[in-house]
């Protein structure tokens, strides 16, 4: 896995970057659940927020594609019984020390490195171009705003010349069925000749 594949597995939730539970046991090749036994069985390891917390519903739903609260799957084991876990910075390099493979290792070394990448996004500086940037979309909005107040114009000036020509063919019509004297249809009989 590299590093833009686990950064897209880090979330911010409470002003913190973290790592869900199910996300960081995919990556150490374990159940969810026996990496949150081992992270039980060494608790003390994690006590504080600044190491990991429980999501509340309302904080899962919004990191999740959809609802995982909404429908159950079919299958045993596919649905969510527990609200996930959040590992902090902290609380990964912590699992690091109670998981000890080769396969932890590895894993652990590019987490480490993808919140260290995300750590230097965030305290890098504004391109140079940030700022031209904001000055020619705001210049495109002034366009915008004044191209439909022009064509805003031009509807009502449409408007009222398609409201006169509807009158004038109103009058027109009016004078012509009053000029004209309508035959009647139909046979004539022989006393009408």
């Amino acid at each position: 896995m590299t590093d833009l594949d686990i950064q897209q597995l880090i979330h911010c939730v409470r002003g913190q970057r973290v790592i869900l539970d199910r996300d960081l046991a995919k990556l150490y090749g374990v159940e969810t659940k026996r990496l949150n036994e081992s992270v039980r069985r060494n608790i003390k390891r994690f006590e504080g927020d600044d190491f990991m917390f429980r999501l509340t519903k309302d904080e899962a739903e919004s990191i999740a594609s959809r609802s995982i609260f909404a429908t159950l799957n079919k299958g045993r084991g596919s649905n969510i019984k527990y609200l996930p876990y959040a590992f902090t910075e902290l609380g990964v390099a912590m699992i690091s020390s109670i998981l000890n493979s080769e396969t932890a290792i590895r894993v652990n070394r590019e987490i480490m490195r993808a919140f260290v990448s995300l750590r230097y996004l965030a305290n890098s500086p504004i391109p140079d171009n940030y700022n031209s940037l904001c000055e020619e979309i705001r210049a495109i909005k002034e366009q915008m705003n004044d191209i439909l107040a022009d064509q805003n114009d031009i509807n009502e000036s449409v408007r009222a010349q398609l409201d006169a020509i509807s009158d004038a063919l109103s009058e027109l019509q009016g004078c012509n069925s009053a000029a004209k004297v309508r035959r009647r249809i139909g046979f004539k009989r022989n006393s009408e000749q």
